[in-house]
């Protein structure tokens, strides 16, 4: 035991003392706490008790705040210079995922003018990652902050290159055989302080946790919707509903109704090559379409640039015709 394993050793207890006698952690604490364990100071046996004693316990806003804030002190994240308008989280391990839909949504954004920063890992999908679905089409991922949108409006960039520590962590996932709150930590970054935000989320629980941090972070405007995979698309098979914290409106919530006589599109039917074919117009595949389309309409909402979902999809419809 070194002097930093003993300072560490009460956040555990804190968590863990026991029915009645356990607590959530503090902001401070689980800021304290977990830039610890970003700095390496925390025993490894230490750590693996700490994040599943927050898993068992529940994620709560308060902690999961806290944990954003050492990860973004820690790794330099908040660079509002680079003038980013929507941030897009993608985390998503979807054992049934196939193409990256979103990330055409994301590039057509784009190529429409919206400066989107898209983060995020996908060691844990069993589909096309984001990385493979770029390389597709010709595109690469950032390899740094500084100089991810220097040349174009869209940049992906790997959680490994943006906070390498916090990525170890999140690979802790093979160990217990758990996502753990590393997993929502990385969603809410929003390492750009990009003032919009469109995330989604695997079990609809958490949807109240990402708007009580966005609340408590002080961001402009987010929305989460359960998504397909857990990541921020909308297949639009069904209606849903969109969830949204506005800084000056509060918490609101928008329903998104289901688009009349689409099928379910088979996942396994998805390549590479035939993502690439979707995005040159090659082919035109129903419901992938449809997906891509509802899925540029949710960050339109997202961003407050659409009175309503109806107006949204009208607007996205244009974008993705004109993306070429």
């Amino acid at each position: 035991m070194t002097d930093t394993h003993t300072a560490f050793a009460p956040f555990v207890a804190t968590l863990g003392r026991g029915p009645g006698r356990s607590r959530a952690l503090t902001r401070e604490e689980a800021r304290t706490a977990f830039g610890m364990i970003l700095r390496g100071d925390a025993e490894p046996h230490q750590v693996g008790a700490f994040l599943m004693l927050l898993r068992f316990r529940g994620e709560d806003a308060e902690e999961i705040t806290g944990m954003v804030q050492a990860v973004r002190a820690h790794s330099g994240l908040g660079q509002p210079e680079l003038n980013v308008d929507l941030d897009w989280p993608s985390y998503g391990a979807g054992r049934t995922r196939g193409a990256p839909w979103f990330l055409l949504s994301a590039l057509a954004l784009a190529r429409s003018g919206v400066r989107v920063l898209m983060h995020g890992s996908n060691d844990f999908s069993s589909g096309i990652s984001v990385a493979e679905g770029m390389a597709a089409i010709g595109l690469q991922p950032a390899s740094g902050m500084q100089s991810a949108l220097q040349t174009s409006r869209f940049a992906y960039l790997p959680l490994q290159a943006m906070a390498p520590e916090l990525d170890r962590l999140l690979e802790m996932r093979r160990l217990f055989g758990l996502r753990s709150p590393v997993n929502t930590a990385a969603r809410l970054l929003n390492p750009a302080d990009a003032p919009f935000g469109v995330d989604g989320v695997f079990h609809p629980p958490y949807i109240d946790v990402h708007l009580g941090v966005a609340e408590r972070m002080g961001r402009p405007r987010l929305l989460v919707l359960k998504g397909g995979g857990g990541e921020a698309e909308r297949v639009p098979l069904k209606p849903a509903t969109a969830s949204v914290w506005d800084r000056t409106a509060g918490r609101a919530e928008l329903a998104l109704p289901a688009i009349d006589g689409l099928t379910p599109h088979p996942a396994a039917a998805d390549t590479p090559d035939s993502f690439a074919a979707v995005w040159r117009g090659e082919t035109v595949p129903e419901t992938p379409l449809a997906t891509v389309r509802a899925t540029v309409a949710l960050a339109l909402l997202a961003m407050g640039r659409a009175e309503n979902p109806d107006h949204a999809m009208d607007q996205a419809t244009a974008i993705w015709s004109q993306r070429l």
